[in-house]
C-alpha cells in the first residue's frame, strides 16, 4: 500500500496522493489519467511576427501541441525555426512574398474536434462559416475575442516588432474533446 508516490509514464509525471490503494490500482488511475491527459492539445496562438521571433515565443513551443501562426511571418527563417520545433499550421500574410507562395491563403483545420478557420485578415473571413468553431486571424496587430453567432473570433495581436503602441501578445488554447479554453499573453 501506497500513502503517496508517483507514476512515470510515457515521458508522463502524475503524482498521486492516496491512502489504502494497492500498486496495482495506484497504475490503473494512473493510465486513466495519463489517457484524458493525451487528449487535452495546447496549441499557441500567433501572428504577424515580421520577422521576430521572441524568446517568449520560442519557450513557449515545448510545451505546446500545435502552433497556429495567422501570417505576416516575412522571414522563412521564422518558418523554418517554428517547423523544426512543433507541429505547425501556417497561412500568408499580406506581407510575405515570394519566398511565402506555397503557403495558403485560408486553412480549415479540426484538433480534437474543434474545426477552426485561419486567415490573415478579417476582411477575407467568408461570410458563411459553416461548421466552424473559432476563427483565427491577424493583420491588426490588435488582440480581440469575442463570440458571433457563437462562433469564437480570435485575434492573439501581434508578437512581432512593438508597432502601433499596441502591447506585443499571443495566446494558449487548451481544446479536448470538442470544447476549448484560450489565455492571452501579454508579453510586454
Amino acid at each position: 500500500m501506497c500513502s503517496g508516490c508517483v507514476v512515470h509514464l510515457k515521458e508522463f509525471t502524475i503524482k498521486l496522493d492516496v491512502q489504502g490503494l494497492k500498486r496495482h490500482d495506484i497504475m490503473k488511475v494512473a493510465e486513466i489519467m495519463y489517457r484524458r491527459r493525451a487528449l487535452l492539445k495546447k496549441v499557441l496562438i500567433i501572428s504577424d511576427t515580421h520577422g521576430l521571433l521572441r524568446d517568449e515565443v520560442k519557450a513557449k513551443l515545448p510545451t505546446v501541441d500545435f502552433v497556429i501562426h495567422a501570417g505576416d511571418i516575412n522571414t522563412p527563417m521564422v518558418l523554418q525555426y517554428l517547423n523544426e520545433h512543433s507541429e505547425l499550421f501556417i497561412i500568408r500574410g499580406n506581407n510575405d512574398k515570394e519566398w511565402a507562395c506555397n503557403l495558403p491563403k485560408i486553412l480549415v483545420i479540426t484538433i480534437e474536434g474543434v474545426r477552426i478557420l485561419l486567415v490573415h485578415n478579417k476582411e477575407d473571413i467568408p461570410k458563411e462559416l459553416t461548421n466552424i468553431d473559432v476563427v483565427i486571424y491577424g493583420h491588426s496587430h490588435k488582440y480581440d475575442d469575442k463570440i458571433v453567432d457563437g462562433v469564437l473570433w480570435l485575434n492573439p495581436g501581434s508578437c512581432g516588432k512593438h508597432r502601433f503602441d499596441l502591447p506585443i501578445s499571443m495566446c494558449e488554447m487548451w481544446i479536448s474533446g470538442g470544447v476549448y479554453k484560450y489565455e492571452k499573453i501579454i508579453i510586454e
